[in-house]
């Protein structure tokens, strides 16, 4: 086929089903991949690939990006580790459907802030609500333009409180009659391309007045009946938060939803950083679901999943300190000037942890044992011996005083970072075996959530760098890492058009240089509404990212092309 718009030649194609690289040229025309071969015609734009790596654009299938794609052109960060489509609306957290009145869109934005860190302020002057019903929302993105496309899920916990009420937003048991409209309006949502339904029922979502999600309590019957919906309209995933480790959970009931929808279903998985590990037990029920013909998928972080802790950000060890709330709102540096009076801070570390039992993140984010000084470049695997626990314990000190001086140096303060799950015994190797499972796919990065506390949308450049270039054991095979945030979840979204380097498909990809690919350190923005900070991690070594073959991206630099739109499903 002549006439090629553009040729990438002599890259080392990691074609994203799994399959070993092979050296190709691959060509593009009209958005679509046409040829890939060696010694191709010639394309009006020759773009030379040696040493170079061509893989399939990644299909980010957990972001919470959802107020973003309201007011935003460029999804960032996620934009800037080769995503080139993001899907929204997971955890069922969300901004539609939503009645038309103020109670109703702040019960929603204190959800999102609660859940997804996403400040009150930010959502409050960012989102034009201009919509109601889900299929109205749709309509509004779909005017849009992105550096990826978008694909959304319908929220549960907005629905759930649309048809409910307050009886809803307080977890009280679903009617039939309430159970059957949440499911005509789940079909409508679908007939409007929406990707299916997310939900959650986990204990550490809650609403940043401390309410618990409101699908924390939905009944196994109200998921079923939505389940039911998928079934009847042949489409749609089932994505669900759920607390695997308890009574009357765990992979049985999350089969039993997708056994009912007929569909795919796919939910969050992990494993605490301390024994006893439930997870091979749990993997070995996943795969036996698989082997029965359910489509079942669990995500998992690649890395130790991690709060980033500051004096400037969200949390850090003494963030629940009436004295340190004191200070908490001066600007940053007189905020610092005040840690840093010797006073202060024997105050600080005098005050005991607030007792809440609703602040589990209070307890959690003094876990020294699992505490790390990030670094540049930043280290997300790292042995006991540098924990701030061992470090201070060297040094004499109590951990908490190690903690404080550390967050209290420098023009804007340190950094510290939190292994908060996934760094089983201390290292990854439990994510590595995890990782091995076929029934499992990349993911959780929540691109556009935890703004100032996570900064994991960073995961699909680290998947490539630590587990297939850097880790002196344990590593994985570069074909595999890339099928699983390529091909496998992109296949999981029923996105068949993409996902993949093959004649016919999209032209979304990436081309990278393993050997020069490196992150940097997390570092705080100011470019939310309102003047909102954001934690922003970007990469080096992507020299070309493209959607539908143009480029959105050029070593790094955004072009300034916008291509992505809302996909509606089918």
């Amino acid at each position: 086929m002549a006439g090629f718009d553009t040729v990438i030649r002599g890259a080392l194609l990691v074609d994203g089903t799994g399959a070993a690289p092979v050296r190709a040229d691959l060509a593009i025309k009209a958005g679509t991949i046409a040829a890939i071969g060696t010694d191709l015609p010639a394309g009006g734009h020759e773009i030379d690939a040696s040493g170079l790596v061509l893989t399939p654009g990644f299909v980010d299938v957990h972001t919470h990006y959802d107020g973003q794609v309201t007011w935003e052109n460029q999804l960032i960060p996620s934009s800037c580790h080769g995503v080139t489509t993001a899907v929204i609306g997971n955890c069922g957290v969300g901004f539609a459907p939503c009645r038309p009145n103020a109670e109703a869109r702040d019960g929603l934005v204190r959800l999102m802030e609660g859940v997804e860190d996403i400040p009150h302020p930010v959502l409050t002057e960012g989102l034009p609500w201009c919509w109601e019903s889900f299929g109205d929302y749709l309509d509004f993105l779909g005017q849009r333009q992105y550096d990826m496309d978008v694909v959304a899920y319908m929220p549960h916990a907005p629905l759930r409180v649309y048809v409910m009420g307050e009886r809803g937003a307080n977890r009280e048991p679903a009617s039939e009659a309430d159970r059957a409209e949440m499911a005509r309006l789940l079909g409508e949502a679908l007939d409007q391309g929406a990707a299916g339904i997310a939900t959650s029922r986990t204990l550490f979502h809650r609403s940043s007045d401390g309410r618990p999600i409101p699908t924390y309590d939905a009944a196994q019957d109200e998921m079923l009946a939505l389940a039911r919906v998928l079934r009847a309209r042949g489409k749609g995933v089932f994505q669900i938060v759920e607390d695997l480790h308890l009574p009357n959970s765990g992979i049985g009931t999350l089969a039993e939803i997708a056994e009912t929808a007929g569909r795919p279903l796919t939910f969050s998985f992990g494993t605490g950083n301390t024994g006893p590990h439930h997870y091979p037990a749990m993997l070995d029920e996943l795969a036996a679901a698989n082997r029965r013909g359910l489509v079942m998928k669990a995500q998992v972080m690649p890395r130790a999943i991690g709060l980033v802790l500051g004096f400037d950000l969200t949390l850090n060890p003494f963030y629940t300190s009436e004295t340190f709330r004191r200070v908490a709102a001066l600007p940053l540096a007189e905020r610092l000037a005040q840690l840093r009076r010797p006073e202060v801070r024997a105050a600080v570390l005098a005050d005991a942890p607030d007792p809440d039992p609703a602040l589990v993140l209070g307890r959690m984010v003094r876990n020294f044992e699992h505490m790390f000084v990030l670094g540049d470049p930043p280290a997300y695997e790292q042995p006991p011996e540098a924990s701030i626990a061992a470090r201070a314990d060297a040094q004499g000190i109590s951990p908490e005083e190690l903690a404080y001086d550390i967050l209290a140096a420098g023009a804007d303060g340190g950094r510290l970072y939190l292994a908060m799950a996934n760094f089983a015994e201390g290292n990854l190797d439990a994510v590595g075996d995890i990782l091995d499972h076929p029934d499992v796919v990349l993911g959780l990065g929540d691109g556009g959530a935890h703004v100032a506390t996570i900064c994991d949308a960073s995961y699909s450049t680290f998947a490539l760098t630590h587990w297939v270039r850097d880790r002196s054991h344990g590593r994985k095979r570069l074909e595999d890492m890339v099928h699983r945030m390529s091909g496998a979840t992109a296949a999981l979204m029923g996105l068949d058009d993409r996902g993949v380097l093959a004649v016919g498909r999209r032209a979304d990809l990436n081309l990278i240089d393993l050997d020069a690919l490196s992150l940097s350190p997390p570092e705080l923005t100011r470019d939310l509404p309102g003047g909102g900070q954001r934690l922003v991690q970007r990469a080096s070594g992507y020299r070309l990212t493209m959607i539908g073959g143009v480029a959105v991206q050029q070593n790094g630099v955004p072009t300034g092309e916008l291509p992505g739109r809302l996909v509606r499903m089918n």
